[in-house]
């Protein structure tokens, strides 16, 4: 028997055999296939692990082997970061069967948690137990909640409650030598030493396999209020949102920023979509929870409306009347990524800078390209509240995406991600570096950071057998 086909029997030992999926039993492609379609890969095979000891076994296989793996969750990222490369030589580790809600602790607010767990499955056992679970995102019926830690996804409500690092208290994490940590403490105060924890949130699958998670809860608010306001300019939203932030205090779960653009590819490819106010420049989307009833929360939001719109920094505004209204004017906000989409391939940044200095970068980028891409068609929205703009740009009117991204791609990244430097940004808020990014991001993160980076992937995987070509190039 060939090497390939002992180590293919010892996977089949470890997870058992109709958990293998070789390219000769069937088709993987939903497993290498990007989510964006950007990047169709080749897996020797694909393994499904059921348990935290089986992912071990499977590690342990790879790293005698010398073969490298891809861990993949819901298989939702942005940034080409888990799918195999082109080579047909690596493994795709996928936690789709690790799928258990281990323990609900309602009186330490935490919830423990498998991998593979999607999102709204983690979401509905704290309604369960009458808690909150806040992490939201616009893919969060088929993410995962390993995926969400392993990219510190962010979503709607970071504003509140912070991205998913903040949100995590603790994780049970698989070494590149098929060792396991566990430590899923539901402690919020533990100084003993290096905050282990915090180095595989965000590392993409490249220093170690989460398996499992202690995540944070949170009381259910008693009140929900979301309003639309159309707004002049960047400036008027930033100024709005400050005010917001001091009459709303905690309160001000989300504020969202949408141009005129983005609204108008929802309005075409969703026509069905209620989208009020959708011909002013700017719109804003904005969400207030609260403890007490519904009377105090919009005692506390109608007439900071009011005097917004008394003084010009709010055009119009409208606030949902009930949950049906309030989720359809979410609807129109998180319809932007899938109208584009539909629009064609797009070339899409995912940045975050202080806010104060948003309306400035907008006004450059958009000059810059302008000039150099003339007819290019900004699609520009985010999450504003934490400073994460996604700043899309889409071919020109009659233009065919594909050709458009292959041939301009990589001048508008350098336009726009060295606009974000020059005003102390991040060329990555949320969706992570990837393999998208890797070969951008010695060009903005200081060297120093960098040689510490590759540092830490060397202590602890020194085959380099985790996600290979991933975050650092």
């Amino acid at each position: 028997m060939s090497a390939t086909g002992r180590f293919l029997d010892t996977l089949r030992a470890s997870v058992g055999a109709a958990h293998v999926l070789t390219p000769a039993e069937g088709d993987l492609a939903a497993y290498e296939q990007d989510q964006r379609q950007r990047f169709r890969g080749k897996a020797r095979a694909v393994v499904r692990p059921a348990s935290t000891d089986e992912v071990a076994a499977v590690v342990r296989a790879c790293a005698a082997a010398g073969v490298a793996l891809v861990p993949q969750g819901g298989n939702t990222g942005l940034a080409v970061g888990s799918v195999p490369d082109a080579s047909g030589a690596q493994i795709v580790l996928s936690t789709q069967r690790l799928r258990a809600v281990r323990a609900l602790d309602a009186a330490n607010a935490t919830l423990t948690a498998e991998a593979g767990c999607v999102l709204t499955q983690v979401q509905q056992a704290a309604v369960g137990a009458g808690l909150l679970f806040p992490l939201s995102l616009a893919a969060e019926g088929s993410c995962t909640l390993g995926g969400n830690l392993a990219t510190n996804a962010g979503g709607t409500q970071v504003l509140r409650y912070g991205n998913a690092r903040e949100l995590c208290l603790g994780l049970e994490v698989v070494t590149a030598q098929g060792e396991i940590w566990n430590g899923l403490s539901g402690l919020r105060k533990d100084n003993t030493g290096y905050a282990l924890r915090d180095l595989f949130i965000g590392s993409e699958g490249t220093l170690g396999i989460i398996t499992a998670a202690t995540m944070k809860l949170f009381p259910q608010p008693k009140a929900r209020l979301v309003a639309w306001a159309a707004i002049p300019d960047l400036a008027a939203a930033v100024q709005l949102l400050a005010r917001a932030q001091a009459a709303l205090d905690a309160g001000l779960t989300g504020f969202e920023v949408m141009n005129r653009l983005s609204l108008a590819l929802v309005a075409r490819h969703y026509p069905q979509q209620r989208l009020p106010l959708r011909d002013a420049p700017w719109c804003v989307l904005l969400e207030l929870s609260d403890s007490h009833p519904e009377r105090h929360a919009r005692a506390a939001l109608e007439p900071l409306l009011a005097r917004a719109i008394e003084d010009g920094c709010v055009r119009d505004a409208v606030i949902a009347e009930n949950l049906a209204q309030a989720t359809a004017l979410w609807q129109g906000r998180e319809r932007i990524s899938p109208a584009q989409a539909i629009e064609g391939l797009n070339i899409k940044h995912d940045v975050s800078l202080p806010i104060s200095r948003i309306p400035a970068f907008v006004d450059e980028a958009g000059a810059l390209l302008a000039r150099e891409v003339p007819g290019a068609r900004l699609v520009t929205f985010g999450h504003l509240g934490d400073g994460n703009l996604h700043y899309n740009v889409q071919a020109p009117e009659g233009q065919a995406g594909g050709d458009f991204l292959l041939r301009e791609e990589q001048r508008i990244n350098t336009l726009v991600f060295d606009a974000v430097a020059r005003r102390g940004g991040s060329i990555s808020a949320e969706h992570g570096i990837g393999s998208l990014r890797a070969a951008q991001l010695p060009r903005y993160k200081p060297p120093v950071a960098l040689a510490m980076m590759r540092a830490i992937k060397h202590a602890l995987d020194p085959q380099g057998i985790f996600n290979p070509g991933r975050v650092l190039a």
